[in-house]
């Protein structure tokens, strides 16, 4: 670890959940949600800016509030910003994730000021959890799901322009797997790899073969998980970086696993490991080639950790065995 710290020490806010991290030329720019709890009517989404080393206080760019009054949550901010254009904040607003909608604020000045906010197209949510990634041609491709009384359900959105989207849901064979929140992989060519959280007791997969147009069924993969938010990015080197809770139960520890295919993982670093709740990573590598890795921590701050991904000693996962699903 190249740093580890808090980016707020304290907040106007009691509990704080769902981080998310962009890179931008004028620094690193973090955001969350914030507020009484998870919930509750006055969380909104509260953000920072890393520069000169620091970490501004945390500032509110986004609530719940409605024309006529009546204030919704907030939910699960999610920073990208495309390879040409503004900074773009992606959040969730309404009672609970069954009902809500899906925002967006764009910046032209790295997160300094945010546009109004703008609710998406019907039925279109944006990225749920996790940020998007670019394609070759420009389009964006937004890892999305839906939570629903009839089940949890991943899907797929893609923009070219942010006005007009396509939804493609995978393939959907034998039982249905609960799943939500999917981080996209790249594989080589026109293979993508989603990797999602899951009541299963498992991470979760489904791949494309056609740059995300169509994806294939969801299947379990070998890899642990409590129902919790994961978050992965396919590294400079080709290699695959995961940040995720390495259990079936609780959200500690939470762990880093590198894959040099996206099939076979292999334990890196372990993040935290002390009782309570260390959740819901977001994770990006910036152009020096470090990784950046944000999370809450106890539901009270958001940690950033910072890693050399070229200094880490790969080791078999707990329990013997490289994992290989």
């Amino acid at each position: 670890m190249v740093t580890r710290e808090f980016i707020f020490e304290t907040a106007p806010f009691a509990a704080c959940h769902a981080s998310t991290i962009a890179e931008t030329p004028s620094g690193l720019v973090a955001a969350w949600f914030g507020g009484k709890k998870e919930g509750s009517p006055d969380v909104g989404i509260w953000e920072s800016r890393k520069q000169d080393g620091n970490w501004s206080a945390p500032v509110e760019v986004a609530n719940g509030e409605q024309p006529d009054g009546k204030r919704y949550p907030c939910w699960n901010p999610v920073l990208f910003r495309p390879r040409n254009g503004a900074l773009l904040l992606f959040y969730k607003v309404g009672p609970s994730p069954r009902k809500w909608w899906g925002m967006l604020r764009t910046s032209a000045d790295d997160g300094k000021t945010w546009s109004d906010g703008a609710r998406l197209p019907d039925g279109i949510l944006g990225p749920i959890k996790d940020k998007p990634v670019q394609l070759a041609d420009g389009t964006l491709l937004c890892p999305s799901s839906t939570e629903a009384e009839t089940g949890r359900c991943v899907h797929f959105e893609m923009t070219r322009d942010l006005a007009a989207w396509t939804i493609v849901q995978p393939v959907a064979t034998g039982a249905p797997i609960d799943a939500i929140q999917p981080s996209i992989l790249f594989l080589g060519g026109n293979r993508l790899l989603a990797l999602c959280r899951s009541s299963d007791k498992r991470i979760v997969e489904t791949a494309s073969n056609d740059a995300g147009k169509t994806w294939g069924p969801i299947t379990p993969t070998d890899l642990p998980n409590p129902n919790s938010g994961i978050d992965a990015v396919t590294l400079a080197d080709g290699r695959q970086l995961l940040v995720y809770n390495h259990t079936t139960q609780g959200r500690s520890p939470l762990n880093v696993a590198v894959s040099s295919d996206g099939q076979i993982w292999q334990a890196a670093l372990v993040l935290e490991d002390s009782p309570g709740e260390y959740s819901y990573p977001a994770v990006i590598q910036t152009a020096d080639g470090l990784v950046h890795i944000t999370y809450t921590w106890k539901r009270k701050r958001i940690r950033h950790v910072v890693l050399d991904p070229a200094k880490l000693e790969l080791k078999p996962m707990s329990g013997g065995g490289v994992i290989n699903n």
